[in-house]
């Protein structure tokens, strides 16, 4: 359920910037969401067509792309992807990862009108 949150949150963005920037209407907003975030592209579409109700985003698409988690090996160094099944560095085969991502979830770009 923190989609519902999340889509909340997106709209106060979209009513900030509306305020501040003058405009009434946004037409497209991107997001980007860091894979093993916990977000659920689909289930934060359905919150945000509730949510931007009466809003400046009422009519705006919603674009959600997936990136890639990267990941640093403690062991070895190495930095990128890493398998979601294995869960180990796919250099040397340690457990000891952890991810590099530091947003997980943020606006890409607000196209108004």
């Amino acid at each position: 359920m923190h989609e519902l949150t999340l889509a909340k949150g997106i709209i106060d963005i979209v009513n900030s910037e509306a305020a501040k920037n003058g405009f009434d209407r946004g037409l497209e907003l991107r997001l980007r969401v860091v894979e093993f975030s916990g977000v659920i592209p689909a289930c934060l579409q359905a919150f945000f067509t509730s949510a931007a109700a009466g809003t400046p985003a009422a009519e705006a698409a919603l674009t959600v792309e997936s990136i890639p988690a990267a990941f640093r090996c403690l062991d070895c160094g190495y930095e990128g992807p890493v398998d979601r099944k294995a869960a180990c560095c796919p250099v040397c085969g340690a457990a000891a990862i952890r991810m590099t991502a530091v947003r997980e979830f943020y606006f890409e770009s607000l196209k108004v009108e």
